[in-house]
């Protein structure tokens, strides 16, 4: 808090200071006979000069973050609709990027050329119809070319998973501050969940008396999932709007409470194969929250393993079932109170002694 408080001070003092040397500056120039703020065509100049050398300067800096900073960006997409979203992506970049460059150029290459000039008149005209129609038609046709394509790409992508076809089924669950991942079982539905049920370790919210999520299967910490494989999730929260982001599979989703939101996306690499293609040994897919939720934001995270099929169907068989873990919940509930009623004494011989 003092340190906050001597950072405020200190700002304060700066602005004070360089408020006092700028009337100085006025002052003396006043005293000198030198209007202070009236532009002269030498100043003219000078500006227009520094106008052209700020161009070069400002694509120099440009190209510089492009060479230093490029390789940082996300490998290639590890899903297949990833690959969609990038070309849509390398699609607006591909227009986005000439329009900046030329229009930076002739916006700086205008100030030094055109700078005053007390001889020279601009020509002066009210109106034109063909000026006008371009400028009004080519960014339409652009736009709504952009438009429809990202609309198109966005409405294939969260059209649901038929039912009907061999996928996997996910819910994860957000919370401050974590991640938990709920497999569907062999039928194929998630249990009954609802924030009224939330008591205990039950913070997910289940309906014990659903038997449809007895096979569910929750996990923490990571999630698995195979390869070459359509992979339907279901995202809800429990507490704020949390945002499920997975950027190596181009894929995010809010996390909305009292709603449930979808997504899908098909893995295309495993994670040892994206190790290989990123040369990082350390590599791993990462579940992460895109929207700042809270103090611990920062500790919503979660390991994903995409793996074979065979892999993955080998960790899932060993995941107990939430029906296995509520009968070892209940039948340690009840060993502990028939171990306190053991222990406790004879209620008819209390009352004779």
């Amino acid at each position: 808090m003092m340190m906050t408080i001597l950072f405020i001070v200190a700002a304060l003092l700066a602005i004070y200071a360089i408020n006092q040397v700028l009337g100085i500056f006025e002052l003396s120039g006043e005293l000198r006979g030198k209007k202070v703020y009236e532009v002269s065509d030498k100043d003219n100049r000078t500006q227009s000069i520094l106008m052209l050398l700020f161009l070069f300067a400002y694509f120099a800096f440009v190209i510089y973050q492009v060479v230093s900073w490029g390789d940082k960006m996300l490998p290639v997409p590890a899903s297949e609709h990833g690959v969609v979203t990038d070309n849509l992506m390398n699609v607006s970049w591909a227009i986005i990027i000439p329009v900046f460059i030329i229009t930076h150029i002739l916006l700086f290459y205008f100030a030094f050329k055109y700078v005053y000039n007390k001889d020279r008149r601009a020509d002066f005209f009210a109106h034109s119809n063909k000026l006008e129609m371009i400028w009004t038609l080519v960014p339409t046709v652009v736009l709504t070319s952009l438009i429809l394509y990202g609309l198109n790409t966005w409405n294939n992508i969260v059209t649901m998973v038929d039912p009907e076809s061999d996928h996997v089924k996910i819910e994860l669950y957000a919370q401050q501050f974590s991640w938990t991942a709920r497999y569907a079982g062999n039928d194929m539905e998630l249990g009954y969940a609802d924030i009224h049920y939330i008591e205990g370790a039950n913070t997910l919210g289940m309906d014990n008396k659903d038997n449809t999520g007895k096979d569910d299967i929750i996990v923490r910490g990571e999630f698995h999932l195979p390869v070459n494989k359509p992979v339907q999730f279901q995202f809800r929260s429990q507490d704020v709007i949390h945002s499920a982001y997975m950027p190596h599979f181009r894929a995010q989703m809010n996390c909305v409470p009292g709603m449930k939101t979808y997504f899908k996306f098909t893995p295309t690499y495993t994670t040892k194969e994206m190790k290989e293609i990123t040369g990082n040994p350390d590599f791993e897919y990462i579940l992460l929250c895109n929207k700042i939720c809270g103090a611990a934001h920062y500790n919503m995270q979660m390991n994903i393993i995409v793996e074979s099929e065979e892999e993955y169907n080998k960790w899932l068989r060993e995941q107990p079932t939430y029906g296995s873990t509520l009968s070892e919940v209940e039948n340690s509930d009840e060993t502990v109170l028939a171990e306190s009623l053991a222990k406790a004494p004879d209620s008819e011989n209390s009352r004779n002694q």
